[in-house]
């Protein structure tokens, strides 16, 4: 989030949405899909484990969300406990049927929620988007980096070919952490008076 620590970027950003109920089979047919779903779905980097979401994640998800801190310039702003449950069900869907999705992110460690990153589908047509949104008490530490590291190689490994993220061009932040896992800008756009910076990852 502009201006925040550890701010979401990509499909999380302003204009990112959440991913449709029933995705559309544009970006999930064919090959990539078949392959996306035969891909183990847990992640563990250094010190992190990326878990898809399930209902056990929901009170943590509806902290996360209804912080102004976090999802306070994010498409639709802050959610309501309904709203998030609703996306929950959207997110648990998507992973259904495509084999990829948003992973709930914990610290080994200790165990702790930390936020959330991973890939969704935008809904202005830009196509698989990486998105990352991390307490800001992870700043300084290189969380949001290693998360969103992890969740853009296992979309490549998935075989997605390319795959964007949006940040706003004041996001230094966000930023610094797509350029440092290797995405490039790309294009610009404008959006709510606010310019926005597409970056991808090409394989």
């Amino acid at each position: 989030m502009p201006g925040s620590p550890s701010p979401p970027a990509g499909g999380g950003s302003p204009g990112g949405g959440r991913p449709p109920t029933r995705p559309s089979p544009a970006g999930g047919r064919g090959s990539n899909t078949r392959h996306a779903l035969h891909t183990p779905r847990t992640i563990t980097t250094a010190r992190l484990s990326l878990l898809p979401p399930g209902p056990e994640h929901l009170p943590e998800l509806i902290r996360l969300k209804a912080d102004e801190r976090v999802f306070g310039l994010m498409l639709h702003g802050v959610r309501t406990p309904e709203r998030t449950r609703e996306e929950l069900e959207d997110d648990i869907e998507f992973w259904r049927v495509r084999g990829y999705g948003t992973w709930s992110v914990f610290e080994r460690a200790t165990g702790d929620f930390l936020g959330i990153a991973g890939l969704m589908e935008r809904p202005d047509g830009r196509g698989v988007a990486l998105r990352f949104a991390l307490w800001p008490e992870c700043r300084g530490r290189g969380y949001a980096r290693e998360a969103a590291s992890a969740a853009l190689e296992f979309g490549h490994r998935a075989g997605l070919r390319r795959i964007i993220a949006v940040a706003w061009v004041e996001n230094l932040a966000s930023r610094l952490v797509l350029q440092d896992i290797g995405m490039t800008e790309c294009d610009a756009f404008d959006h709510r008076d606010r310019r926005m910076l597409v970056y991808e990852s090409v394989r």
